[in-house]
């Protein structure tokens, strides 16, 4: 099943955010978490396809636990969330590894489903050439 992790502090968002995802793919498996050591967890334990992040978070922001997450997850995709659109955030979030930098106030339910399942459907081509890699790689071996 198609997986997100939402990483927002703000509970009147991230929920809205979670009801417009599940509303456009119902089928999505969506968990949330509210700081950047739930959501390393999270992301160990469930490997989400997605992973949408504020940039402001308690502890660790957004760009750090991204830098973060890339090192040990470098194909996972995440996307920033941001009511504030710098240049600055954006240099650093490219550095860091950040797919998608989305502006809160700026995007619509279905933009935002049509990204998640294009990354979708992109992890599950990634997954399957990882696993035909190993297939082709175990019967070289005999």
């Amino acid at each position: 099943m198609p997986s997100v992790l939402i990483v927002e502090n703000n509970d009147f968002f991230r929920r809205s955010f979670k009801e417009i995802l599940k509303m456009y793919i119902p089928s999505l498996s969506v968990d949330e978490s509210v700081d950047g050591s739930d959501a390393l967890t999270k992301i160990n334990e469930s490997s989400p396809d997605v992973v949408f992040m504020d940039i402001r978070l308690p502890g660790k922001n957004g760009l750090e636990l991204t830098r973060e997450i890339k090192g040990l997850h470098p194909n996972l995709i995440i996307s920033i969330l941001t009511s504030y659109d710098f240049p600055e955030y954006r240099k650093v979030a490219k550095e860091y590894g950040v797919d998608h930098i989305l502006l809160k106030d700026a995007l619509t339910g279905a933009e935002i489903a049509a990204m998640v399942g294009a990354a979708i459907e992109k992890r599950k081509r990634e997954r399957s050439k990882t696993e035909s890699n190993k297939e082709q790689s175990s019967h070289e071996e005999l």
